[in-house]
């Protein structure tokens, strides 16, 4: 059963300037990525579609943005003491990469079913793993402990004014290259990358509409625009592991709910068949999670907003064996 609960419904954490001095602190540090084309994907989808490809970001997934520009605006001091972040696997590498190019330490609170290629990599960039049953524990409790013991400055994954202008650039560097989009479409997880894709759009462009785009099973976003207030959801089971997450964040619902036009949901099966076309079709490999958008976009989901679409690719941190899984069928 959801639960809901009301929050500042008229609050702005962040602006079209924050976007931009995080894209300041961003350049020469982040990769611009890649846009593809593919007729054959406009064909598909019945619309012109430019695929902003952040797979290829430092790290393999937009979270390296955000993670970035919040430990790059913290105080010398507060930062040399080290971070902390809870995450499945994206935020996770992407803070335990800063922490190596901050040369501080970090601590990263991870599920014990994340992914293990995510934890692989994630220990890789030199982070100690701390490891919760998602189902049983309390990840954001857990985190602020540790935090408080060890004197640690917390970096959260989406629900944080820094985060979410930093995911803002990746729209940003998108309209840059395509400015006359229709509708720019992000994943919605927990909020941080579609509410910063829609403060920048809507900041660059007035008139572009965003949509984010959810698995079935993860539908709390979509809930939230139904009934007009945060709505949260028991721990979804989606292949999509990025935005297993339970609800929007506090911050990041106000945009959500003012900014973003309607949220779009697509089954498990469809993101596989996206997984599988971007693959075998444009040779370029996402996650389950970065091929959502793309899934809404290939079903013609998203042609009723707009003929000329951008389409967030988030990440390509994908599982072996989730990629044995989808290329099988």
């Amino acid at each position: 059963m959801a639960s809901a609960a009301n929050t500042d419904q008229t609050s702005t954490p962040i602006t079209l300037a924050d976007v931009r001095a995080a894209a300041g602190r961003l350049r020469g540090v982040a990769h611009h990525t890649p846009v593809l084309r593919s007729s054959t994907f406009d064909r598909e989808a019945g619309a012109e579609v430019w695929l902003k490809c952040e797979q290829f970001q430092r790290g393999g997934a937009f979270k390296f943005r955000g993670a970035y520009n919040r430990i790059a605006s913290m105080p010398e001091e507060q930062r040399q003491r080290g971070v902390i972040a809870f995450s499945s696997g994206n935020h996770a590498q992407a803070v335990a990469l800063c922490g190596r190019l901050f040369a501080i330490p970090t601590v990263i609170v991870m599920p014990t079913d994340a992914p293990s290629v995510k934890v692989e990599a994630t220990a890789g960039y030199g982070a100690e793993i701390v490891r919760y049953d998602r189902m049983t524990q309390d990840r954001e409790a857990l985190t602020r402990q540790l935090a408080e013991e060890r004197s640690l400055t917390l970096v959260p994954p989406y629900n944080d004014p820094a985060i979410m202008a930093g995911a803002g650039t990746v729209a940003l560097e998108l309209l840059e290259e395509q400015p006359d989009l229709d509708v720019i479409a992000a994943p919605a997880g927990g909020g941080g990358l579609i509410s910063g894709t829609a403060i920048a759009a809507h900041g660059v462009r007035p008139g572009t509409t965003v949509v984010a785009v959810e698995t079935e099973a993860a539908n709390h976003a979509w809930l939230s625009k139904r009934q007009d207030q945060r709505v949260q959801i028991p721990p979804p089971d989606t292949i999509a592991d990025g935005i297993r997450t339970a609800q929007l964040g506090t911050l990041t619902w106000p945009v959500v709910r003012r900014e973003v036009a309607d949220v779009v949901l697509v089954s498990d099966d469809e993101v596989k068949e996206a997984m599988r076309f971007l693959l075998l079709r444009m040779k370029t490999l996402v996650e389950p999670t970065g091929a959502v958008a793309a899934a809404a976009a290939l079903t013609s989901k998203l042609n009723g907003y707009g003929k000329r679409i951008g389409v967030i690719l988030s990440g390509g941190n994908v599982a072996p064996e989730t990629l044995c899984e989808v290329l099988g069928r």
